[in-house]
């Protein structure tokens, strides 16, 4: 069964940050700091999913999903990072998780989506190796309440953005600007997917996945600087995170570090351990030329000549079609079936969001382009179901199929909302199509 479906995550939409026993991310600590977020916006109500997640469930009813991608919120489960469960936490999880099955929607938890708790934060965080095995327990935590009813979970959520944006720039939760002093987090956070994936096994999950933000690289130019550049930023966004996963090494780092002293004998056998599939985030491809200073070996060059999202991204159907193709032909058959798990754009504020229509359209379709190719695609989860708290931009970017008021957190879909509920229906209705014309010529062939 093909997955179509709409994603959030925890901290993004679920407020409700001192209730029932929640302990506090590092994205609750960073949010109250001032000038770090976009006129002081905090995820403190967010989108009050925590209390109208059965309305946000109908919401998804009504759209014909048949999954959906959320996070489960690591403090809201262990308020310490390890330490005790907090039972009312999980409770949440279960009542979402059941509210979904009961309307024929499959949940796909993503168990860290950036919200690290405050008291591992205080330990060291990423940079502190311990933080891998740390993590295992919590999933298994999670597994051993939930894993026979879900059965595909992933572990992590674009640690590439999570390394980057948090750890090398500052820009995101910590907030700590170490530029290639941020390696270890890389590593240190596909550990913590490796041993994760094998404690999930353990606990009863049945397939397991990682998402990891993917990006076309495109050099400024054929000058060799620019192709050199090109290739030190792809194997920074892309092989970095894919490389270890898929083939059990890492790619050449000498542009970044003399080596990654935080791997021990064994890691790479454990970050390697199988895959059942690969979950890819696309939102555009990246250009890039030769560095302008000595801080990094490369400089981001920009897009132009194609129209932009409100972020200022720019829109790129057939980028994704070149993503997918160019991971299969980079790993072959150590590829797994891949998920598209987060394609969207933010539009200005409104309900006629032609915009996201005519996104979604055009990625849709150069994904249907790739699957022609020969990329194995087995879902496709739009980013994202409710506009939320987009991280360091507050409020002020909106991606959601369904509009939010964040004054009364009152929901109205959007056009797109029913531009993809139209076209989930008319899905559904040529595979019922085809399954009858299947069955009307194996009947013939048998008379």
């Amino acid at each position: 069964m093909f997955l179509w479906g709409t994603a959030t995550a925890a901290y993004q939409i679920e407020g409700a940050v001192k209730e029932d026993g929640r302990g506090a991310s590092i994205w609750d600590t960073f949010a109250h700091e001032p000038g770090r977020t976009r006129d002081g916006h905090t995820g403190d109500v967010a989108c009050d999913h925590y209390h109208r997640w059965r309305e946000d469930v109908e919401l998804m009813s009504g759209l014909g999903v048949n999954a959906y991608r959320f996070s489960i919120s690591w403090p809201r489960v262990r308020p310490e990072g390890d330490g005790p469960v907090n039972a009312k936490g999980l409770d949440f999880y279960e009542r979402l998780v059941d509210g979904l099955l009961e309307r024929g929607i499959r949940p796909v938890p993503t168990l860290f989506h950036w919200d690290l708790p405050q008291a591992l934060q205080d330990r060291g965080g990423w940079m502190n190796r311990d933080i891998s095995e740390i993590f295992a327990e919590y999933a298994a935590t999670v597994a051993e309440r939930l894993a026979d009813r879900i059965p595909l979970w992933i572990t992590l959520n674009e640690p590439f953005v999570h390394m980057a944006y948090g750890h090398a720039l500052g820009v995101h939760a910590p907030g700590q600007a170490l530029l290639t002093g941020a390696l270890p987090v890389a590593h240190h956070q596909l550990l913590a997917h490796g041993l994760a994936t094998r404690a999930l096994r353990a606990a009863g999950a049945r397939q397991v996945a990682i998402t990891n933000n993917c990006t076309p690289v495109w050099p400024a130019s054929e000058r060799e600087a620019d192709l050199k550049a090109a290739d030190a930023y792809d194997i920074l966004h892309n092989r970095l995170f894919n490389d270890p996963v898929l083939l059990g090494r890492y790619p050449d780092l000498s542009a970044y570090t003399t080596g990654l002293d935080a791997v021990r004998d064994g890691d790479l056998d454990i970050i390697a351990t199988p895959l059942d599939a690969l979950g890819v985030n696309y939102y555009n491809p990246t250009r890039i030329a030769a560095p302008v200073d000595d801080a990094l070996p490369f400089s981001d060059a920009g897009v132009t000549g194609h129209p932009t999202t409100a972020f200022g991204w720019p829109v790129v159907p057939d980028g994704l079609r070149e993503l997918l193709t160019g991971l299969k032909a980079r790993y072959g058959a150590a590829l797994p079936p891949v998920l598209i798990t987060e394609n969207g754009c933010s539009t200005e504020d409104t309900l006629d969001d032609g915009d996201r229509v005519a996104f979604l359209e055009g990625h849709i379709a150069a994904m249907r382009r790739a699957m022609a190719e020969g990329v194995d695609v087995r879902g496709y989860f739009v980013w994202s179901l409710l506009d939320n708290f987009e991280w360091a931009e507050g409020y002020h970017q909106r991606f959601g199929l369904v509009r939010v008021d964040f004054e009364t957190r009152s929901r109205t879909p959007r056009a797109s909302y029913r531009w993809l509920r139209d076209f989930l229906r008319a899905e559904k209705r040529a595979q019922e199509q085809a399954r009858e014309q299947a069955r009307e010529q194996a009947q013939n062939t048998e008379t």
